[in-house]
C-alpha cells in the first residue's frame, strides 16, 4: 500500500466567492483551494499561510479548523488526507510569482465550483465548501499531542472524514 498523502487547505471566502487556483495534476488543469504539503516542523495552520501565499499571493491567517478529509482515488487507490482551514484573507498581491504548477487564481462562486465540478482536484474540493457553509467546525484540540503530524498520519486518519 502507498503511503498516505497528508495535505492542508483553506477555505477563503470574500463577499460570496471563494479563493481557489487552476492548477496542474497528473497532465491536467484541476480546480482546488489553495493548499499543499506539510514542511519540516511546520504545524498545519503555518503550512496553510504558506502555500496559499505561494499558490495565491494572497496572505492570509488560519481561523477554525473545518475538517479532516479522506479520500481514496479510485485508480491508483492513492489514500489523500486533507486538513482543512477557514482562512481570512489579509491582502492580495497580483504582482506576487505563484508557484510553477499553478495556471491562475480565481474568485469563483459555489455556483461556477459547482458547475466545474469535472474539473476539481477532488471531491473534497467541493465537501469542505459545503461544510464551510454549513457552519462546521472541529475542535482546535484534535491534534494536541499529535505534532509532527508527519509523524502521526494513522492518528489522524481516525479523525478523517472518508469523502
Amino acid at each position: 500500500m502507498q503511503p498516505t498523502d497528508l495535505t492542508v487547505s483553506a477555505v477563503v471566502e470574500r463577499d460570496g466567492l471563494y479563493l481557489m487556483v487552476e492548477e496542474i495534476a497528473s497532465g491536467n488543469v484541476v480546480l482546488n483551494q489553495p493548499g499543499g504539503h506539510l514542511e519540516a516542523g511546520e504545524s498545519p495552520e503555518e503550512a496553510v499561510v504558506r502555500e496559499v501565499r505561494e499558490e495565491t499571493g494572497c496572505d492570509v491567517t488560519c481561523r477554525e479548523l473545518i475538517g479532516v478529509y479522506l479520500w481514496i482515488h479510485p485508480q491508483t487507490r492513492q489514500q489523500f488526507l486533507r486538513i482543512v482551514y477557514v482562512a481570512n484573507l489579509l491582502n492580495e498581491d497580483p504582482t506576487r510569482p505563484l508557484d510553477d504548477v499553478i495556471v491562475a487564481r480565481r474568485w469563483l462562486s459555489r455556483a461556477d465550483i459547482e458547475y466545474r465540478r469535472r474539473s476539481l482536484r477532488s471531491p473534497v474540493v467541493q465537501r469542505c465548501i459545503q461544510d464551510y457553509e454549513a457552519g462546521r467546525r472541529q475542535s482546535d484540540s484534535l491534534f494536541s499531542g499529535m505534532l509532527p503530524l508527519q509523524h502521526n498520519v494513522h492518528a489522524v486518519l481516525a479523525s478523517a472524514d472518508l469523502v
